[in-house]
């Protein structure tokens, strides 16, 4: 998989690209995460990528000739699955759009920044909008990293276990249950009994019950989903 981001900031998505999952990943050969900076684009001589807005409307907006100029270099080397805009006013980002995107081969994400991209690269260059949630981020660059994370760590074999990903939260529209670790018994506060006795039906149950009444309690509209 090759993700390619393409941002105003690139300096925010270095170090986060190069720990963690995310730079193990790299390291392993499994996957390729390239930040472009969008102020290499511009024809701009002060290397500018934003203007203000037709209508006297308040902000800024990131103009279209370097946004093109760089997804247009971009398509010229390879086919690209999605090219995806970072927006608050976009579809909401959700486990299984992860599982989805783990699949593709070569992703794009533009972040968004000021008061957004001019309205005509959305309409004929993009073909995704994603929000990671109702709110607003001085850029997109938080929901592209928190995008990548996501969708990398699905990848076989960038987990050493597997299996973990597969028994996180939202796979299938139930939270987690919780998880406990040695030892079983500090201050007083014990590990359910269950766990500690090595019948694994008795656990699988337990395990779904918990997922259950956590789901009930926090996040009913995961419920009304499934």
């Amino acid at each position: 998989m090759r993700i390619d981001i393409i941002t105003v900031l690139p300096e925010m998505l270095e170090g986060f690209i190069n720990t963690s999952i995310l730079g193990r990943a790299q390291r392993k050969g499994l996957v390729e995460i390239h930040v472009h900076n969008l102020r290499d684009y511009t024809t701009d001589k002060h290397r500018r990528v934003d203007d203000y807005p037709f209508g006297g409307f308040a902000g800024m907006v990131m103009q279209c000739q370097p946004i093109d100029a760089c997804i247009s270099a971009l398509k010229a080397e390879r086919e690209y699955d999605e090219v995806i805009f970072t927006t608050p006013d976009g579809e909401r980002f959700s486990q299984p759009m992860a599982n989805e995107l783990s699949l593709k081969e070569n992703l794009i994400l533009l972040c968004g920044h000021y008061k957004g991209i001019d309205f005509r690269i959305r309409e004929h260059l993009i073909t995704k909008e994603v929000s990671i949630g109702d709110y607003v981020l001085t850029g997109g660059e938080i929901a592209a990293a928190a995008m990548a994370d996501a969708i990398v760590r699905l990848v076989p074999g960038v987990l050493s276990d597997e299996q973990s990903a597969l028994s996180d939260s939202f796979q299938d529209n139930l939270l987690a249950a919780p998880v406990y670790t040695r030892p079983a018994d500090y201050k007083g506060w014990r590990v359910p009994d269950v766990l500690l006795s090595g019948h694994e039906a008795r656990i699988k149950e337990w395990e779904l019950q918990q997922s259950m009444e956590r789901t009930r309690r926090l996040r009913p509209d995961l419920l009304q989903q499934g």
